[in-house]
């Protein structure tokens, strides 16, 4: 089958979009108004399931988190270096003991001080059944916090933790113990507080979430007093009805720009746009342990390899994603600590030999099967054309992130498109670790897996924990647990008198942004 005709709803959608551009007429009275009213308009297709960092997992609720929360400390996006954030310094005592002594004259954004109780309250309680937590990986680490005094605390873990710093640095705000205790998980999602250098001014459902600048924010810091006073985090499923808001002025900056879009905007003097890598990747998970799909073909690993060689990773790389997209046949992006390249089994391209596992498997005539997908609706259908192609007729079911995460914990997915950004995380136990390890998205339970990972992530020793990973990674694509499919870039594209600078962590950082 030729590539054209198994990308044929793209180019349906890339026409659309290419009509749309070509014809709209700009109309820049908007954008002139945010930039007086020194307002910030960002657009992206998710709505985050909760303001609550520790009840979201979607990058839109990732990029909210780094706006309104702070962490203890702060990695530089541009040297990787870690900086005392909500804590100015930091000492191991031994291997499972972290002492921080934390920055005074802090306050939250309604006035109450920072001290050590926050921090112990944020770890013990977001550790808790009672918090209901959907990110409890970020901080299961921790056995408890120990408060020395108000201002020095002892993070107590349940056993070495190697990448605990690059944790401390990223998914792991810190909430205020009185204010939450006051209004719960409810109140605090309507009305949240944290101390980073904006704040939350009204949750929109459907619609989106205003931003203020902190102006109380505090000195000293790695982040500096932002220059744009307002943001406005607006949701536009559509991805045309973003482009032609960008265009006349409506918003001001939106991301994951097909390639072709991309390219033709460049070309258009009142905006901008960037290309980068982000260590987000996308992949296919087959579930091969959930007793509602005993009777899956997935659980023979005979299909999962058929899956695997059925899709042409460089050519969704190549001519789809573009921008540095490269294929992926590892369970976690190649720059993460641990993500050894060379120990995966790569399945290249062949859908002869796809075709022929599958009658080994059983399947001469292919089957019928439900396929998930919660974003990119082009891509997924570009994948179901690649199984088609081999005899795999899957049907499509589109949905919100939360929907499909909630069916798939529930054992009645078989086979998703899903991507995963590793919460910018730069260590394999933010990405294979979470899905291979056993806990509530592991859809495979290997128990040779889950040991290989548990050591790794525990293990002090750099060389010790590579040699673990290598081998968990070896396991999992030797059993074709995934199909791991390609890295993303992104494509910006925003206001040409925005100075906006991307990195590959996927962190929209706004607050280091300016109104020319």
């Amino acid at each position: 089958m030729k590539k054209l005709a198994l990308f044929k709803s793209l180019s349906r959608f890339s026409l659309l979009s290419s009509v749309f551009i070509c014809s709209l007429v700009v109309l820049p009275t908007t954008a002139l108004a945010n930039k007086a009213d020194n307002t910030l308009v960002y657009a992206s297709d998710t709505e985050p399931e909760n303001v609550s960092p520790y009840h979201n997992n979607a990058r839109e609720g990732v990029i909210l988190s780094h706006l309104a929360w702070d962490t203890l400390i702060y990695r530089d996006p541009k040297t990787g270096k870690y900086e005392g954030d909500l804590a100015t310094s930091w000492k191991w005592q031994d291997s499972t003991h972290l002492l921080l002594n934390l920055r005074k004259g802090v306050t939250f954004q309604n006035g109450d001080p920072f001290t050590a109780d926050d921090v112990v309250f944020t770890f013990d309680y977001m550790n808790s059944p009672q918090a209901k937590a959907v990110t409890a990986q970020n901080i299961n680490w921790i056995d408890h916090v120990k408060k020395i005094n108000d201002y020095t605390v002892v993070l107590v873990l349940k056993k070495p933790f190697p990448a605990a710093l690059e944790y401390l640095s990223g998914p792991t705000p810190i909430y205020p113990e009185k204010y939450y205790k006051k209004v719960g998980l409810k109140g605090y999602s309507k009305a949240p507080i944290g101390t980073g250098p904006y704040k939350i001014t009204a949750v929109l459902s459907g619609q989106g979430v205003n931003l203020e600048r902190n102006d109380h924010y505090f000195t000293g810091g790695p982040i500096k007093k932002p220059a744009i006073k307002y943001i406005k985090f607006r949701v536009i499923p559509d991805p045309d009805a973003r482009i032609a808001q960008l265009l006349t002025g409506s918003v001001d900056w939106i991301w994951r720009v097909p390639s072709d879009q991309a390219d033709k905007m460049k070309n258009m003097p009142n905006i901008q746009v960037k290309s980068a890598e982000t260590m987000r990747i996308a992949y296919l998970a087959m579930d091969t342990t959930s007793a509602s799909l005993k009777d899956s073909p997935f659980r023979k690993k005979l299909v999962r390899e058929a899956v695997n060689y059925a899709i042409d990773r460089k050519a969704f790389a190549d001519q789809l994603v573009r921008g540095g997209s490269r294929p992926l046949y590892t369970p976690c992006f190649p720059s993460q600590f641990g993500c050894d390249v060379s120990a995966a089994k790569k399945y290249p391209y062949n859908p002869a030999k796809a075709k022929a596992l599958l009658a080994k498997a059983g399947y001469p005539n292919g089957f019928t099967t439900d396929f998930y997908a919660y974003r990119e609706r082009g891509l997924a259908e570009a994948m179901l054309g690649y199984l088609r192609a081999i005899g795999i007729k899957a049907k499509l079911h589109f949905m919100t992130y939360a929907a499909l995460r909630t069916a798939q914990r529930a054992g009645h997915v078989p086979i998703a498109f899903q991507t995963w950004g590793s919460y910018s995380v730069n260590d394999i136990s933010a990405s294979t670790s979470v899905y291979f390890e056993g806990g509530a998205d592991d859809l495979d339970k290997d128990p040779k897996v889950i040991s290989l990972l548990k050591k790794g992530d525990a293990t002090v020793d750099p060389a010790m924990r590579k040699k673990d990973y290598s081998a968990a990674i070896k396991r999992i694509t030797d059993e074709a647990y995934w199909a791991p499919m390609f890295t993303y870039s992104s494509n910006y594209a925003f206001d040409r008198d925005l100075n906006f600078t991307p990195y590959p962590d996927e962190l929209p950082r706004f607050y280091l942004s300016t109104w020319k």
